[in-house]
């Protein structure tokens, strides 16, 4: 196994995965004492991760399963994700007696398809970027490719729970995280629509 795509590999899914840590952190916060809601939050990453790869090599042995043009409309997903939950902390808010952290002990955390759609409509450009770098790595550096990425997934998903579980963190999350979390849902799914020319702009 060649250490130079190995590296090439590491560096290709930091640079491109960057922004996924705070929303995973964001995530492990929404499910912090749910039993179960990080393994729900690790096979949701995996899903939606799983997907952007194998949309990648498809598209690298020439299947476009997902059209180019629609790639932007991805964004659809995170922003519908984020207006649902900003209704739900505006509900729970209103209702006053269901306060945040009952409203969220009743969801026990994000669901590993809520997880899925964000990562995969937030990795729409990631596909783009993989595409080129697989069709001319051939199969088997494709191989290495893959495995070095769905061993950094794992990293990655340590990282954010990592992140989301220091103390001075966990606290700003328990407090804010609710507000957080579709705001930030909600400007992912704008720039994926916006960057992506949705909007003719």
């Amino acid at each position: 196994m060649d250490l130079g795509i190995i590296g090439q590999a590491a560096g290709l899914f930091a640079v491109t995965n960057i922004d996924d840590i705070v929303i995973l952190a964001l995530f492990f916060a929404q499910g912090a004492g749910h039993p179960g809601s990080a393994r729900r939050i690790v096979l949701g990453q995996y899903l939606g991760f799983g997907a952007i790869l194998a949309v990648a090599v498809a598209a690298a042995f020439g299947a476009t399963f997902l059209p180019e043009s629609a790639i932007p409309y991805l964004g659809l997903l995170p922003l519908a994700l984020g207006l649902k939950a900003a209704w739900q902390a505006w509900k729970s808010y209103r209702e006053g007696g269901a306060d945040e952290e009952e409203a969220q002990a009743e969801a026990g955390g994000p669901s590993p398809l809520e997880v899925a759609a964000v990562t995969f409509a937030n990795g729409g450009d990631n596909i783009g970027v993989y595409v080129p770098v697989f069709a001319t790595a051939g199969i088997g550096g494709m191989a290495v490719y893959a495995m070095v990425f769905l061993v950094l997934v794992a990293v990655w998903c340590f990282a954010g729970r990592s992140f989301a579980t220091r103390p001075v963190i966990a606290k700003a999350l328990a407090r804010w995280g609710h507000i957080l979390l579709p705001l930030v849902l909600i400007v992912i799914g704008l720039l994926i629509l916006i960057e992506g020319g949705a909007f003719g702009w």
